[in-house]
């Protein structure tokens, strides 16, 4: 690692890692930053330079509507790794999204800081297991188009990290939680066990990154004497209208932080 890396604040760092645009490199950086952070050798300090409006990331995929996705059956090779390489594109824009969080907000407990720099490390670890599985059957990551909505989200919820905390992590990350067991089932029946295991550990880990981002939206809203759930839904209201509908993992929202009254509003809405 470059002594560079050690002149710089978490925020530069953060930032360096957000404006990687190659795949690869960004993996290799993230795993840098985290290194040199958890050894100390980086201050909290902020960044130095304006954020930018897109993130780093390579030509491909192409960014369509989610509607102009194509659907594919699990039965075929291409069909298979169309999903793998969908949730590919998803870990790639979690990587992005825990920097931006890094870099963005600031004047926050180092506690803050630890949990994202944490999750962006192992975003990139899930990034990696996913690729190397595409390669595995025959693609890589840009060969089929993917959609923009993570990081439209994280564009809409960039003037406060309260909204970034109840919107990203416990809304579009947490419905990853509801979806990924009946994807896990799918892959199982067609055979692809590899893809399986790939998406426990996932299933694992990302209850644990909805729980950061329950634990610093729930911290964001004592600061600001506001009540969480009521908090909670009037974001729900205002950024989604009705759009959260569908079966929820109970089981794992609870793990991630979410209460009953919480899992009671979002079945009812």
């Amino acid at each position: 690692m470059s002594l560079v890396w050690e002149k710089l604040s978490l925020g530069d760092a953060a930032l360096h890692c957000l404006k990687v645009c190659d795949p690869e490199e960004k993996v290799k950086v993230t795993c840098d930053v985290a290194q040199l952070w958890k050894a100390g050798c980086l201050g909290v300090g902020s960044t130095s330079s304006s954020l930018p409006d897109i993130p780093g990331r390579p030509l491909r995929p192409p960014l369509v509507a989610p509607r102009e996705l194509p659907r594919r059956k699990l039965t075929s090779v291409a069909g298979r790794a169309a999903l793998i390489h969908a949730i590919t594109h998803i870990e790639f824009n979690a990587i992005n999204l825990a920097w931006d969080a890094v870099c963005r907000f600031n004047h926050l407990p180092r506690a803050f800081y630890d949990d994202w720099v944490q999750v962006a490390l192992e975003e990139a670890y899930h990034f990696c297991l996913l690729q190397e599985h595409l390669h595995s059957l025959g693609y890589e990551y840009g060969d089929f188009p993917a959609h923009d909505g993570l990081w439209e989200m994280a564009q809409k919820t960039a003037h406060d990290p309260l909204v970034r905390m109840a919107l990203v992590p416990r809304v579009l990350e947490a419905r990853g939680l509801d979806v990924t067991p009946g994807m896990m089932e799918r892959l199982r029946q067609v055979g692809d066990l590899r893809a399986t295991f790939i998406l426990e550990i996932i299933l694992r880990d990302e209850v644990g990154h909805v729980a950061v981002g329950s634990q610093w939206f729930r911290y964001l809203c004592k600061l600001r004497k506001l009540d969480s759930e009521k908090t909670f839904q009037n974001l729900i209201n205002g950024y989604f209208k009705g759009e959260t509908r569908g079966p929820l993992y109970r089981e794992a929202r609870l793990q991630a932080g979410f209460s009953e009254a919480e899992l009671a509003m979002l079945e009812a809405s």
